[in-house]
């Protein structure tokens, strides 16, 4: 009997999943399979962090499918040439899947549709991972927004996303499965050394998971949201990103959970940070390369630095400034960094040091668990001043201060820098303050004076603009 093939991709989760539910609904049995494709050109490879989430993950979803009768098949190739041979093997008669919104994606899916289509075989990608499809939301001209508060606002004027489908209770099995790779000789997960452990710490992938988290946070974090969202010490944020980042949730069944418990000033601006991701989406669709060219021309003449030591020093948590120390030392514990501290390191890096943004993105693609093509891009390139409504160029974070106003007791700092927990909060974000001083071999000194950075990089921007 022909087949239904289900393409899971970065949506990898059994509730609201449009894809699975119109295999479900064509009658026929269902195929789940998941391709780890590493060949296709213009195709981003995930990072070492997203690779480990990645294995458990798909474990996850493999066991929920088997508790449906069903299970996940494993093909690892280019996806154009895997799943033509898999529908042809299963004599598939229609292959679903969810849409993605980077240009590389987007061309590859384009061609498998069109390759099915010569044959005669269904092939539909359909609406799941975003609440409003970027050719959805438009300006009066027709094109794009390119300043964030005028996109959510017309979002907000639309109708509101449909309510999330349920989970199918059963899944028709074809009566002979094809083959299927070994997950393990993936070789998704770390091993020589296994860095890992403290993303096993604190990481649990899989839908059930982020539905028990988003329940969490609603009940117990999300009054407190709207003031506690830039204190990196407090519990106060969702932690969704990874598993939104991997489909294990959909922002629809987010809206739905948060919009069915009322209204309030914490809910409108946790729905904003959704709208954050969606407008990163747009920009996305509507670029070239987003993680590769500057969304401002004006910036091709940005004079960025070679600063391989104080690249290496910013990696390791060692640049002397311990709000931005602590954060890319719990990145690297983690594989998640709060956002605040996004902000912060992330200003240090392409403003104090005046190292290129890309190179920040890269070193977060590759260590985050929440690595995404679009936020990833988005907010180096809003931080640097590169991107769409980005921060002014004169936005330059003194470190110092943001560490005394976000982290004023010094409990983040003290937690992630164990070194410096002896120092009373109004000392700790200034180490180099200490009497007695720090020796260097326990915490080093500052590796730039920001008062000085900042007059530097106020300069590179004027040179970039054509004014200096």
């Amino acid at each position: 009997m022909p087949a239904s093939i289900v393409w899971f991709r970065n949506d990898l989760r059994l509730a609201d999943n449009p894809a699975l539910i119109a295999g479900l609904g064509s009658g026929r049995p269902v195929i789940p399979v998941f391709v780890l494709d590493e060949e296709t050109s213009g195709v981003r490879l995930r990072g070492a962090a997203s690779r480990w989430w990645l294995h458990h993950s798909l474990r996850a979803l493999d066991a929920s499918l088997r508790s449906l009768g069903s299970r996940l098949i494993l093909r690892r190739g280019a996806a154009e040439q895997v799943i033509g041979d898999l529908a042809h093997e299963c004599d598939a008669s229609a292959v679903y899947w969810n849409r993605a919104y980077d240009p590389g994606t987007r061309d590859r899916d384009t061609r498998i549709e069109q390759a099915f289509d010569r044959r005669g075989v269904a092939a539909a990608g359909l609406k799941a991972n975003l609440l409003f499809e970027p050719w959805e939301v438009a300006t009066k001209s027709g094109g794009p927004y390119k300043v964030f508060t005028a996109f959510w606002r017309a979002c907000r004027t639309m109708q509101a996303p449909a309510a999330p489908l349920p989970a199918p209770r059963s899944l028709s099995a074809p009566g002979l499965w094809p083959s299927s790779d070994n997950l393990a000789a993936w070789g998704l997960r770390p091993t020589a050394p296994d860095w890992a452990g403290g993303l096993g710490a604190t990481w649990t992938p899989g839908e059930a998971t982020a539905i028990t988290r988003l329940t969490d946070f609603l009940d117990d974090a999300l009054a407190h949201y709207r003031r506690g969202r830039d204190m990196p010490s407090m519990k106060a944020t969702s932690r969704l990103s990874p598993h939104l980042a991997f489909g294990e949730i959909s922002p629809r069944q987010i809206w739905r959970a948060v919009t069915t418990r009322g209204h309030s000033a914490a809910s409108e601006k946790f729905l904003a940070e959704l709208g954050w991701r969606e407008f990163a989406y747009s920009l996305l669709f509507h670029s070239d390369d987003l993680a590769r060219h500057n969304f401002r021309p004006e910036f091709d003449r940005f004079p960025w630095l070679d600063g391989q030591e104080t690249l290496k020093a910013w990696r390791r948590g060692r640049t002397g400034f311990p709000i931005v120390d602590a954060g890319m030392r719990e990145l690297w514990t983690t594989g998640w960094m709060h956002n605040r501290v996004r902000m912060i390191v992330a200003s240090f890096l392409t403003k104090d040091l005046l190292i290129d943004w890309r190179i920040g993105e890269r070193w977060f693609w590759d260590t985050l668990v929440d690595a995404d093509p679009a936020n990833n891009p988005m907010g180096w390139q809003w931080v640097a001043g590169s991107g769409a409504d980005a921060a002014p160029y004169f936005r330059i974070f003194n470190p110092a201060l943001q560490g005394e106003k976000f982290d004023s007791n010094g409990d983040y700092v003290r937690r992630w820098i164990p070194e410096l927990a002896s120092l009373p909060g109004k000392t700790i974000h200034r180490p180099w303050t200490a009497d007695p001083a720090i020796p260097p071999e326990i915490y080093p000194a500052p590796i730039i004076d920001h008062k000085a950075a900042r007059q530097r990089a106020l300069q590179a921007f004027h040179v970039a603009k054509g004014t200096g």
